[in-house]
């Protein structure tokens, strides 16, 4: 089952991440990077999985480069995770679908 997955900008950044009612997971990613092209498939099964209680954002680092350098991104993907509006996790890299579910479900 694949969910919806919303990308993100500066525009909507607020909305959508920090005024969100449920935890935010959110992918800073390009089009060129393999990694982050590897990952997209795992992202949108787990935005199928977590339908309602969390939601997944991409931010495409390319088109938002002020959103990168705010968040200090250097290395893609990065995935970092929101909760009531605040940073409370963020990691580097490909991650397997379960430990992805298991890390949002720890803010839940």
């Amino acid at each position: 089952m694949a969910g919806n997955i919303i990308h993100v900008g500066k525009d909507n950044f607020e909305k959508e991440v920090l005024k969100s009612e449920v935890p935010v997971l959110v992918d800073f990613y390009a089009i060129w990077c393999g990694p982050c092209m590897a990952l997209a498939p795992t992202l949108e099964k787990l935005a199928g999985e977590m339908e309602g209680k969390a939601k997944i954002v991409k931010i495409n680092v390319d088109e938002e480069p002020e959103l990168a350098r705010e968040f200090g991104i250097v290395s893609i993907p990065a995935l970092f995770l929101f909760k009531n509006g605040e940073l409370v996790s963020q990691d580097v890299g490909v991650h397997p679908l379960p430990a992805l579910k298991k890390w949002i479900e720890q803010v839940l």
